[in-house]
């Protein structure tokens, strides 16, 4: 049977983040991928020029589409603008029954622009993330969330402990913004953690790779994987993209979302 995985979240008209960055990790990894649009950006490697937020009965009728006949296995949700709307979604989520929620905290874009209003914070920490099977905050917005000084291994330690009884099953603190030499993502499932290590790679070409994380551990689940092995995969997903760069734009360019598959064929 064919496994559906849905995307929640903006569109990227540079190609590289967003629901773009999602259904192209859907593809790679074999899941079948929808989409429920929240906003559209104009935006490409430079920054972001304009962001317009779709109503929300556009969104949510999206959804609506979806349950009624793609009912899918997994889903993430990624920017979603305002606390009307990150309400909305959770209502609909809870309503659907939907499981494997990965939840992907949108805040800022890789050239600093704000793309979650700070009115919506309280309402992430209330209705989206006690729906969340799997929350993959960076270590900035996982700072914002718990109002916390990220600076350390254990501090982010204490931080995933905060997202977890805020209703998460599981919390990925991503390391990437880490001053640690090595790059050190924490798992943690409510009892203890695991630390998935990988060699930091020297690139300014990273644009998308927290949606690209969250997608492929969305697919994973989809497939059926735990949230371990589908965390593993995703790691492994988003080295490869980054190491195996595009060199694309004349700014932060976008990942390589066939590096995996080229990687996994040559070996």
């Amino acid at each position: 049977m064919v496994k559906k995985a849905l995307t929640i979240a903006g569109s990227d008209s540079g190609g590289g983040a967003g629901i773009q960055a999602d259904l192209k990790t859907f593809q790679e990894l074999n899941v079948y991928g929808m989409s429920a649009i929240t906003a559209i950006t104009a935006q490409n490697t430079l920054g972001v020029q304009g962001v317009y937020a779709l109503p929300l009965e556009a969104v949510i009728e999206q959804m609506n589409s979806i349950e009624a006949d793609l009912r899918p296995d997994a889903l993430k949700t990624g920017m979603l603008f305002n606390s009307e709307l990150i309400e909305a979604v959770a209502n609909n989520i809870r309503e659907f029954n939907w499981g494997n929620v990965v939840i992907d905290p949108v805040m800022i874009a890789k050239g600093g622009a704000k793309l979650l209003q700070q009115e919506a914070i309280n309402s992430l920490r209330e209705t989206l993330i006690p729906l969340a099977t799997v929350i993959t905050p960076n270590i900035p917005e996982a700072e914002v969330i718990t109002e916390l000084s990220l600076h350390t291994i254990e501090a982010r330690k204490k931080a995933a402990k905060v997202l977890h009884k805020l209703g998460a099953d599981y919390v990925v603190v991503k390391g990437g913004h880490g001053e640690e030499e090595e790059l050190v993502d924490l798992l943690f499932d409510g009892q203890s953690f695991v630390e998935l290590k990988s060699t930091r790679i020297s690139t300014r070409h990273t644009h998308g790779t927290g949606c690209t994380f969250a997608a492929a551990i969305t697919a994973e689940l989809a497939k059926g994987k735990t949230v371990e092995q589908a965390v593993k995969v995703a790691k492994d997903f988003i080295h490869a993209a980054i190491k195996d760069e595009l060199g694309i734009g004349s700014g932060h360019g976008p990942t390589n979302h066939w590096a995996y598959r080229n990687a996994a064929v040559h070996s």
